[in-house]
């Protein structure tokens, strides 16, 4: 990144140039992330081509003020954090789902950010709804966050029976717990941005993918609750988990909520599609067709 695309991505969240990359200043910039970029997969439903390249999920995030998921989120973050002097590494998670069953490899991307007074941090801004400030990687004890009460812990073994990429306690995977139930398993082995393009692509096509059954817009408030408008029907959420949903009747409405709630202007509402999996994938992006 140059200095313009730093100040324009500092710009969008609100936030200032750090004068160190301290665990202070990490915290900061991951809650404002979450507070103004959104989660969400409107790209798989408008037909947009979907390209893990550090140039395109910037044009994306800072240039079109839009959000993403977690490969573009945390792509675009990492990219930010590295030009602010932080050490980043990307690194692959597989999420549970029904039944504790892990999803697919290169699932969901994290970041590993180590700062210059603090160790090694969990960082995810493109999951949804989970931590609001990072986590301690080496830390094996319960942590407390305002989404709740979070634990990495090493990972047993897989259905495989491989507990990490070389089977020994170094290796090994580490699952992240929030209140007790297991959300996703980092494998703590450095990656690049292209190993995740085929998570991309069967997230953007298959049809065995949550991203194509359904709509999802979704950010934390500053109260730290959520806001998340999925379809037709807008769920606030309170930090103490009080819910208020309505059903938003027409076009205009939804419309003005993208554009009012999540900053989001678009020509035309989107809509559920790609049931089937139907949808085309070049070399370097997905599309849905």
């Amino acid at each position: 990144m140059n200095s313009a695309q730093v100040d324009a991505y500092l710009r969008r969240l609100g936030a200032e140039y750090p004068a160190w990359p301290t665990v202070d200043a990490l915290r900061e910039l991951h809650l404002r992330h979450l507070r103004t970029v959104p989660f969400e997969n409107l790209s798989v439903h408008l037909g947009e081509e979907i390209v893990l390249e550090e140039e395109r999920l910037l044009d994306k995030v800072v240039g079109a003020r839009r959000g993403g998921f977690c490969y573009e989120l945390n792509g675009a973050f990492a990219a930010l954090l590295t030009a602010l002097g932080y050490e980043v590494t990307l690194v692959a998670a597989r999420v549970y789902g029904d039944g504790d069953r892990l999803g697919i490899p290169y699932d969901h991307m994290a970041l590993v950010v180590r700062t210059v007074d603090g160790g090694d941090w969990l960082a995810d801004v493109g999951f949804g709804a989970h931590s609001h400030l990072p986590l301690a990687f080496g830390e094996r004890g319960e942590q407390e966050d305002p989404a709740g009460t979070f634990r990495i812990v090493e990972a047993g073994p897989d259905a495989a029976g491989v507990r990490g990429a070389h089977d020994s306690a170094r290796a090994a995977d580490l699952d992240v717990l929030r209140g007790g139930k297991r959300v996703y398993r980092v494998e703590p082995r450095p990656r690049v941005l292209d190993d995740f393009v085929a998570g991309a692509w069967w997230h953007s096509t298959s049809p065995r993918s949550h991203f194509l059954q359904s709509l999802v817009c979704s950010r934390v408030t500053e109260d730290g609750g959520r806001i998340t408008l999925s379809g037709r029907r807008l769920t606030l959420t309170t930090a103490d988990g009080r819910r208020e949903e309505r059903t938003l009747g027409t076009d205009e409405e939804v419309l003005a909520a993208y554009r009012d709630r999540f900053g989001i202007g678009l020509g035309r509402v989107p809509t559920v599609r790609n049931r089937d999996g139907l949808g085309q994938f070049g070399p370097q992006g997905a599309t849905g067709a």
